[in-house]
Parts: C-alpha cells; sequence; structure tokens
C-alpha cells in the first residue's frame, strides 16, 4: 500500500448522484474537478429512484401550492425560506436536467418529439395536491443518471476517480476562534489499495444517504453514511438525523433485496390489504394510500404487530393491465421475475429505511459551517424536508441545490483566498492486514440489526438508551481496530456507520416528543413550539 499519490484540482465532489454530478458539470466551466465515486455511477442512490422528480409545471398548479404541500408533510419543522427558494428553482433546473439529455415520459407516445413543456405525463404522489411528478416511466433516477454521466464524461475538466473511498476531509487547524478550511480529503483507491491526498479549492460532499445503517434498506450498498460522517469528524454541524424516512412498499420476498415499489403505484390507485382482502388505510388517514408516507409506513408496521405478519399487500390488479405494464414497466418485470403479476394480484410488501431527512446542515447555498465545504442531496439538510420528506422533492432539492452550491463555490475559488496548507501523506503507522475479517462482519451486522429493532419506525426512551449503550461499545471496538490495521473500503464504512448510528440515536434521545417520521411511544404526542427547531449535533457532542 503506498501512500505518496496527490492529486489537485479546483473544485472536489465527493459522489457522483444528481447533486454531484449537477455541481461537477456547471464548475467544469469554471475550472477542473475531480468527482470520486465508491463504485460506478449505476451505483448512485439517484439511480435507484424510481417515482420521479416533483416541480410545479402545469398550468393548473402554482408555486404557493407545492409549498403548502411540502410544509404540511413536514409536519412543522421546515424552513419556509428553503422551501420556497427550492420549490420556485425548481422549473429551472428540470429544465437544465432536459438540455443536458434526460428523457423525461411525454403523455401520448413514448419519445414523441412534443414542442409544449405541458405535454410532459405527470405523475400523483401521496401528499402533492397536484399531478406534478415528472418521470422517465418507472426508472427516473437511472435516466437522469444517463444523461448526467454523458454529460460529464464529454467535459474534458472533469476527472472521475471510480472505486475511491473517502477517508477523512482535510481540514486546516482552527485559529483565534475561526474554523479551520477544508482542502479536500484522504482517499482509498479500492482497486491498488493506494491512498492519496485530493486537493481541492472547494470540496462538494454529495454522498448521498446512509440506509445501510439498518438491516433492512432500499439504498444501495455504498450508502453507508460516509458525508455526514465525515463532515462531523471534522467540525460541521449535523441536524435533524432522528428523522429517517421508511419507504412503506419494498417487494417481501428473499432474493428481492428490498427493491422498492414507487409510491406511484398508490398514486395509480393501488390499495394496501391484509391477507385477507381488508383495505386498511383509511382507518388511519382520510387520503388513505396517498397519506404522508411516515402515516402510512406506521400503519404497515402497525397492522403487522398487531395481527403478527411478517408483510402486508398491496394491490393494483383493478387497474387496466396494458396500463400497468405501460406505465410500470420495470417494476412489473421485476415483480414477474419472482412470481407476481400486478396485473392479476396482490404483491407482499414491507417498510424499509429509505432516506435520510436530516444530514449535515446548510445554508441555501449549500455552505456548511466549515469554510470552503459545501453539502448537497441527500447528506445535507437544508431545511426543505423538515420531520418528513414529501415524495419525490428529494431529486428536486438535489438539483437546485447542486446548482446553487457551484454558485456559492465558483466565488470562492474565482477570489483565490490563499495556498492550502501542507497536509500531511497518509501514516498507517505499525497498521498491519488484517486476517479476522469476522469482527468487521459481526459488527456490521450486530449496528444494522440493532438500529432496525430500537430506533426504527417505532421507538421508546429504553430502546434508544439500549441502543445506545451497545453502540458505544462497538464504537470502542471498531476504534482499536481501525488504527491496528491496513484500511479497506469495508473498515471505513464500518466507522462511518458506527457513527452514524449514535448520532441519530443522539438526536432521537434529544427529541422528546413525537413529530413526523420520528415516533416514541413513551412520547406519542407532537410537543409545543419550544419542539419546533431543528435537533443539532456537532463536536465536542460526541466523543469520537
Amino acid at each position: 500500500m503506498t501512500h505518496n499519490a496527490q492529486i489537485s484540482s479546483d473544485f472536489l465532489v465527493i459522489g457522483g448522484g444528481i447533486a454531484g454530478l449537477t455541481f461537477a458539470i456547471k464548475a467544469a466551466e469554471a475550472g477542473t474537478v475531480t468527482v470520486l465515486t465508491k463504485a460506478g455511477s449505476s451505483e448512485a442512490n439517484t439511480a435507484y429512484a424510481q417515482g420521479g422528480i416533483a416541480s410545479v409545471w402545469s398550468v393548473e398548479d402554482t408555486f404557493e401550492s407545492h409549498i403548502e404541500d411540502t410544509i404540511r408533510a413536514g409536519a412543522g419543522l421546515c424552513d419556509r425560506a428553503a422551501v420556497e427558494t427550492i420549490v420556485r428553482e425548481g422549473p429551472e433546473a428540470i429544465r437544465e436536467l432536459i438540455r443536458l439529455g434526460t428523457r423525461f415520459t411525454r403523455v401520448g407516445t413514448e419519445g414523441a418529439e412534443v414542442d409544449s413543456e405541458q405535454e410532459y405525463d405527470l405523475g400523483q404522489e401521496g401528499g402533492h395536491s397536484h399531478r406534478r411528478v415528472l418521470h422517465a416511466q418507472d426508472l427516473t433516477g437511472r435516466e437522469i443518471m444517463r444523461a448526467l454521466t454523458e454529460a460529464a464524461a464529454a467535459r474534458p475538466n472533469i476527472r472521475t476517480l471510480e472505486n475511491h473511498v473517502a477517508i477523512n476531509l482535510l481540514v486546516e487547524t482552527a485559529t483565534a476562534g475561526k474554523p479551520g478550511a477544508c482542502w479536500g480529503a484522504y482517499a482509498l483507491d479500492r482497486e491498488t489499495h493506494e491512498i492519496r491526498k485530493v486537493i481541492s479549492r472547494a470540496t462538494m460532499l454529495a454522498t448521498g444517504g446512509a440506509g445501510k445503517v439498518y438491516l433492512y434498506t432500499t439504498n444501495p450498498d455504498i450508502a453507508s453514511g460516509d458525508g455526514v460522517a465525515m463532515a462531523y469528524r471534522a467540525g460541521a454541524s449535523v441536524a435533524n438525523l432522528e428523522f429517517y424516512q421508511f419507504h412503506p412498499t419494498c417487494l417481501y420476498h428473499p432474493a428481492a433485496k428490498s427493491f422498492l415499489i414507487s409510491e406511484a403505484l398508490r398514486g395509480e390507485g393501488a390499495i394496501l390489504k391484509l391477507p385477507d382482502g381488508t383495505p386498511f388505510m383509511k382507518r388511519y388517514h382520510p387520503d388513505a394510500e396517498l397519506a404522508p408516507r411516515d402515516v402510512v409506513a406506521r400503519a404497515i408496521d402497525s397492522e403487522m404487530k398487531r395481527h403478527g405478519l411478517d408483510f402486508v399487500y398491496l394491490d393494483l390488479s383493478h387497474r387496466d393491465a396494458d396500463f400497468i405494464r405501460r406505465r410500470f414497466p420495470n417494476i412489473f418485470k421485476r415483480c414477474l421475475s419472482f412470481g407476481y403479476d400486478l396485473t392479476k394480484g396482490p404483491i407482499p410488501v414491507v417498510p424499509a429505511a429509505h432516506y435520510m431527512c436530516g444530514g449535515v446542515q446548510t445554508d441555501l447555498d449549500a455552505h456548511t459551517s466549515i469554510p470552503r465545504l459545501y453539502a448537497a442531496g441527500e447528506v445535507a439538510m437544508t431545511g426543505l424536508h423538515g420531520a418528513n420528506r414529501l415524495a419525490s422533492n428529494s431529486l428536486l432539492e438535489a438539483a437546485v441545490m447542486g446548482r446553487r452550491g457551484f454558485a456559492a463555490a465558483r466565488e470562492i475559488v474565482a477570489s483565490g483566498g490563499g495556498a492550502p496548507p501542507e497536509f500531511p501523506q497518509w501514516d498507517p503507522g505499525r497498521a498491519i492486514r488484517s486476517e479476522e475479517r469476522v469482527m468487521i462482519t459481526q459488527s456490521w451486522d450486530e449496528i444494522r440489526r440493532l438500529m432496525w429493532n430500537y430506533v426504527g419506525i417505532v421507538r421508546s426512551d429504553r430502546r434508544l438508551e439500549r441502543a445506545l449503550r451497545r453502540i458505544e461499545l462497538i464504537k470502542d471496538e471498531i476504534h482499536r481496530y481501525y488504527w491496528d490495521h491496513l484500511l479497506d473500503a469495508d473498515t471505513i464504512e464500518l466507522r462511518n456507520l458506527a457513527m452514524v448510528a449514535e448520532l441519530v440515536v443522539r438526536s432521537a434521545m434529544s427529541r422528546r416528543e413525537s413529530r413526523g417520521l420520528h415516533y416514541n411511544i413513551d412520547h406519542p404526542e407532537t410537543g409545543g413550539p419550544e419542539w419546533v427547531h431543528p435537533t443539532i449535533l456537532q463536536k465536542p457532542d460526541l466523543r469520537i
């Protein structure tokens, strides 16, 4: 393992989803860009988004309506300025995606050339008062990633380093109460095991979420909370991590690996039922299947516990078969491969960890509390989502904030502002290669299982306290292992996973009420004005 390589560029982007590539493509106009991705672009969280991207597009819709829908779903914790800014800038961000080659599904003949913007097919999803979800059939994220990846590859100023795992941010020492600036990151090449210094004048964190902290998740394997953990270790503020959204409907099948069943099915009339065929959502919310996700996920969880079920059913078979195959071709094919025909009967579904509504705290220009460090997308907490994310607002936020982050980072790069300090090469000390991988797999499984059982859809004070005690012990074991052995991707991810788990638990323990995605049976009521604020953690709150 070598540790003497250095890469320098004007901009560093850690992560290759919609937020990171939107930033990188624009930054290529202003300087050199390095993009670090843990795997290929097909594994970015964005690529797994099925439903679409929400934005005011129809003449029948209004910004005010989208703003109020978002705030209503956010259970009193949305930052209104963030909501208004991101919603109002949504249409232009989508137009830019279209200019870069994204092919959203149109009304009528798919792929037909239609001049009017209003000819795009707009989906209906839970919590929205209008049809406003642009989509590419049921593979929206994959189509956006195709367009952005091709656009990035066509720009010579962008260098993409795949299979590189960021380890720690390069942050200079604080002086006289002034926080030190970020000048890049250490990164591990997963193939050569080389550890590199990647120096930059502005760094964008776009690492996505942390679904892997839970036993069941819709996220890809790379979603281990790296950005939140790195930023926290570097001294950045993180916020609202108690609000983890569980997608209500994932296919229940041992080989399906929590395959997501898009909310768009419920938007088109799919009904949740018990095994005997009884619908149950009307008992939980007047909007039934189109209630906000936190309500739907808790309802399913409650019915499963009440009846001792492993799953409930989702039924769209009452709709026309041709419509189902045309509107949801990917979901139809995947379900069929597991033996379920959407056109003929219900499919078994369960909730799974889906989206991190909290993250690294930023302003509306994507600034974190560390100079020269920016964050956008799922890793960031802008205030848009509050205590619960409105469906399909995630890709919207990522596209808008990637653009806004670039506008801010361009200014800092253009202004110069001095040279980076000389950071040391990575020193492995006396670390040796591990011969006991079971220590990693055991800790990994333990964290994910205890988070699922104690810090999941429904929580209690006792469960949270037990989770914290176990995580603290596991973190001590990981700390010793981390410094005794040569680094690899699994060790880096495990360290980050344990950090994020503790941050989620600490955040949940500090909010002694139930609001949005955070439901504690010991504090089942929503509190008063004293709780209408973000939950913020920053070093030295925790020992790391």
